[in-house]
This record gives structure tokens, sequence and C-alpha cells, in this order.
């Protein structure tokens, strides 16, 4: 038998691509679906996940599917600049789960203080040791006691995707990065 020509294994490959299913084809592997997020928040999140499905739909919506998601708490304070401070485990499908810590600055018309359970969607995340690094975003918080929301940060194509639900006072909008360590510090630069 003689050895297939180039034209022979590619023509082979698009047949047997073509033979998979449709949903085969579209969803990358390592990509968490929308329902497996949402049944992992309601679980962390407990009874004040009433928003979460739609954070995440929305999210969803707006980004694809994630690869990588991050459970955890953090604690953050304002007064014009701030400080946020959290640490939780990121879990992915091909390369595991593991201990994560994030902290940063932020300045704006914001103040107040606040303590959160935070979900964040990680979207196109090459490599685990790619997301430490700083994602930087514009935020935006309205708490009284209680309070949910999700916003945006980016890097070298890869989004990060907070959604907090938390305690506390806190009110208004600012510029701030997090920056995600493999350790705990208390240097937010």
């Amino acid at each position: 038998m003689a050895p297939w020509t180039r034209r022979e294994v590619l023509v082979a490959s698009l047949a047997l691509a073509a033979m998979r299913p449709a949903a085969a084809r579209e969803e990358p592997p390592g990509q968490y679906q929308v329902d497996e997020i949402v049944e992992r928040g309601h679980h962390f999140f407990g009874a004040v996940s009433r928003g979460l499905a739609e954070a995440v739909q929305e999210a969803a919506r707006r980004w694809g599917l994630p690869n990588g998601y991050i459970l955890g708490q953090e604690a953050s304070a304002a007064f014009v600049g701030g400080l946020r401070y959290g640490e939780g485990e990121m879990y992915t499908r091909n390369a595991g789960d593991r201990r994560i810590y994030w902290q940063g600055p932020s300045i704006g018309f914001d103040t107040g203080a606040d303590g959160d359970r935070t979900m964040m969607l990680v979207y196109n995340l090459p490599s685990v040791r790619a997301i430490y690094q700083r994602f930087g975003g514009i935020d935006g918080s309205a708490y009284f006691v209680g309070g949910f929301g999700f916003t945006a940060l980016g890097a070298q194509n890869i989004v990060v995707v907070p959604i907090r639900t938390g305690v506390g006072l806190r009110l208004g909008v600012n510029v701030s990065y997090l920056k995600f360590t493999r350790r705990a510090t208390w240097n937010p630069f």
C-alpha cells in the first residue's frame, strides 16, 4: 500500500469533520456550559443567587462560553482611592483546580466598603499561567446593605468577568485592575 498524499489526508480529515455532529464541531474542549456555571453558582452563592442566571446568560451572550471560572470571597474599601483583596479556587477542565489570590487598587468617584462572594468567569485563557497578570476595567457599585452585579476586565485577549454579591455600603464608579497571584500579598500593585 502506497503512503497517502497530502491531498488524500486533507480530504479524509474534512470528511471526518463533516461526519461529526454540529454541536461537537462548535464547542471547543475545555469550555463550561451556561447551565453548569449557573448550577455551581447556585451552590456557592446560596439564597442570594436570584440574579445569577441572568448575569451568567448575559456574559455568555457577550463573550461566549468560559474555559475557566473562579469561586472565592473578597473585601474592598474606597474613599476616592480604594483597595480590593480576594482569594479563591480557580477551576479549569484541562489544567485542574488551583488556589488563587487577587488584589488591586482603584481610583474614581467611589466610597464605602463591602464584602463579597465572587464568581469570576474566565474567557480565552490559553494556559493557567496566563491568569497571573493584571486585568483592567471600569467598575461600578451600588450597595446598601446588600447588592449584586458584574463587570468585565481584560488583558491580552483574556476576559475575566467578576460576578459579585455582597454586603456593605458602597456607591460609585472607578477605574481599577485586579492582579492575580499564586500567593497572598498585601501589595496591590
